[in-house]
């Protein structure tokens, strides 16, 4: 067999490992139809099926599973071999972190950095898992969970606080019931169902059912905005629309949890001039967001 060239290799690791050829195909920026193209030469190159297509995107045959396992952590050893060059422009920063805290709390304080420092160059990526510094171009990130993560620094940010919250169009519903317990409201299940700590804390139990229950925050936050029921919050998301007077607290209560927020980097990116900018001041916008969380939940 004649040698097989690495890009196409590369091209088959990248698909494998999504499972998604539309965003296999933007990662190594070609078109869809470019990395099917490679894709079905590498299948003709080896005789062998690699891939089943489906609609919900492709999936490993055994033998491309055995291909996978056998060439994979050769790209993986190159990209670790690679990781410490990846920051040579100092004033290029790459920050992943969840899609809530970009839309919700980083975004809207960005203004203020890019007018201090116009040099940056910021490139934005948002995702629910963690990232791989050994194998994701990303210099920083911020994280959600107790900060204790294997091989990165960790550095905290900000406390979270949950809270009852609840739509205008729901409390004026509610309002000549008389019911002032949370308990009497219909409630909608959140992730992880905080309901049972919160009653815990004030007292009272969590009910038997809920009118519904979500998987992910975002849409047991939107199901709140509707007016389907009261949510808890997390005030990361929750503070830009009670401040807007899209939501309010039920009771005014708020209750601390364990979970905070982080910024984790890798050792690589310790001498990072924009790393440097950036801590400094992200650092700087958690102690003003910090006051005003314990401001607004009465704990000074």
């Amino acid at each position: 067999m004649a040698r097989i060239s690495l890009d196409l290799l590369q091209q088959f690791v990248l698909a494998a490992r999504l499972g998604n050829l539309s965003r296999a195909a933007e990662q190594a920026n070609l078109t869809v139809s470019a990395l099917s193209h490679q894709i079905r030469q590498l299948e003709q190159r080896v005789e062998r099926k690699l891939f089943d297509r489906g609609p919900r995107g492709v999936q490993l045959t055994a033998e491309g599973r055995r291909l996978q396992g056998a060439v994979a952590h050769h790209f993986e050893g190159i990209d670790r071999a690679l990781a410490n060059y990846r920051c040579r422009r100092e004033e290029a920063l790459t920050i992943n972190t969840l899609p809530s805290v970009m839309s919700s709390w980083l975004v809207p304080r960005l203004a203020r950095l890019v007018a201090a420092h116009p040099e940056l160059e910021l490139n934005l990526q948002s995702s629910t898992g963690l990232v791989d510094f050994e194998r994701d171009p990303v210099d920083v990130a911020i994280r959600y969970g107790r900060g204790v993560w294997p091989g990165v620094e960790s550095e905290k940010l900000f406390d979270e606080w949950i809270a009852p919250v609840v739509a205008p169009v729901l409390l004026e519903r509610m309002r000549d019931t008389g019911c002032d317990d949370v308990s009497g409201w219909p409630l909608l299940g959140d992730p992880g169902d905080r309901w049972h700590d919160w009653f815990a804390d004030i007292g009272g139990s969590a009910p038997n059912r809920y009118v519904a229950k979500f998987d992910t925050t975002d849409a047991l936050q939107r199901a709140a905005l509707e007016g389907m029921g009261v949510a808890l919050g997390r005030m990361v998301m929750a503070r830009p629309l009670i401040d807007a007077g899209l939501l309010h607290v039920l009771g005014k209560r708020y209750q601390h949890i364990p979970d905070a927020y982080y910024l984790v980097y890798p050792a690589r990116s310790k001498d990072h001039a924009g790393l440097r900018i950036f801590r400094d001041w992200i650092h700087a916008e958690a102690v003003l967001y910090g006051q005003s969380m314990a401001h607004m939940s009465g704990r000074h």
